[in-house]
């Protein structure tokens, strides 16, 4: 394995130039020889920041690959301006690269980065290079446009609003698990398995419902940290609570099977995080359109059910009766 030498060439001007500078095809960009980028948003469009970061053995599992953690990294923040009803823009990227890192692991993760840029539409405009004698770390600093006025906050949600949510939940946070203890694979077949590993190690940002989002939801939310506690954040953002049915939450054959064969696997799918997926209010008398919306990009919805009056918790029934939660979902404090 070849080691990067920050003497050979340039140091991180080569850095830069080799791995990164190909990734910035945005004119505002200056092909990365600047210290700063320009972004103009459409005229009659606002500009929606947002940040998020990796840091290997927090995030993601330091021997993951490079070109997996490149693209968990950019995806995150995806995921975030698609709740907003945000078209991505461009992104910033701040990389704290550990003293072995080589050549070949830096190949691979641009390799990752470019690939996610342009599927999503996304060009880096700059950012910064660093070592570290800590664990690799990557913050991305996204950005997207919407038409003026029209994004989507958590403060929207009003009592009688339905609650929807995308594609399936806590597939990710079961492959956490799958990951930290690989005997509990012995429960599925190696399809599901493979659905919960690749869950967690890639996002699938929901970007194709942001039109959707910005013309009829109330409010909105991506689930990174738990579909428990980021509903809890959408109904304290808009002052109100929330009634959820548990059996018509979406779960994946691979979660389904692990909840019927572990009762407290229902309590990581509700609370463990890393779903990526969007948690949407939206007006009965909009519902329809938005699934109409939703079905035509492509995107998967379950109504769970409904905003309520009131300052109370969010409740969740099973069978009619309200479960408790020590943990809501994950925090780093």
């Amino acid at each position: 394995m070849t080691k990067l030498d920050p003497n050979r060439g340039s140091g991180e001007d080569r850095l830069i130039a080799k791995y990164f500078r190909p990734l910035a095809q945005h004119p505002g960009a200056f092909g990365l020889i600047d210290d700063a980028a320009v972004l103009t948003p459409p005229a009659g469009h606002d500009l929606v920041l947002t940040t998020d970061g990796v840091i290997a053995g927090v995030h993601v599992f330091a021997g993951d690959p490079a070109n997996a953690i490149a693209r968990r990294a950019l995806r995150v923040n995806l995921s975030d301006l698609a709740a907003k009803g945000a078209k991505p823009a461009g992104f910033l990227m701040s990389l704290a690269l550990p003293a072995d890192v080589s050549d070949e692991w830096l190949a691979a993760f641009a390799a990752g980065l470019g690939d996610d840029a342009r599927q999503y539409g996304c060009p880096l405009l700059g950012g910064d290079t660093d070592r570290t004698p800590g664990p690799l770390s990557v913050s991305i600093a996204a950005f997207g446009t919407l038409p003026s006025g029209t994004m989507v906050r958590r403060t929207g949600a009003k009592a009688g609003d339905l609650v929807f949510v995308s594609g399936t939940i806590g597939d990710a946070a079961l492959g956490l698990a799958l990951r930290r203890d690989p005997a509990t694979a012995a429960r599925l077949t190696a399809t599901a398995r493979d659905h919960l590993l690749a869950r967690y190690q890639l996002p699938q940002p929901r970007t194709m419902l942001a039109e959707a989002l910005r013309g009829h939801a109330s409010g909105a939310i991506d689930i990174s940290d738990g579909l428990v506690a980021d509903l809890a954040k959408l109904c304290r953002a808009s002052g109100a609570s929330a009634r959820i049915e548990v059996e018509r939450i979406p779960l994946s054959d691979g979660a389904r099977a692990m909840c019927d064969a572990d009762a407290e696997a229902l309590r990581t799918v509700l609370t463990g995080g890393d779903d990526y997926e969007i948690l949407a209010t939206v007006a009965p008398a909009n519902a329809e359109a938005f699934r109409a919306a939703a079905l035509a990009a492509g995107a998967a919805l379950a109504s769970i059910g409904c905003i309520e009056a009131g300052d109370a918790a969010p409740r969740l029934l099973r069978d009619g009766q309200a479960l408790q939660f020590d943990r809501m979902g994950y925090s780093h404090f």
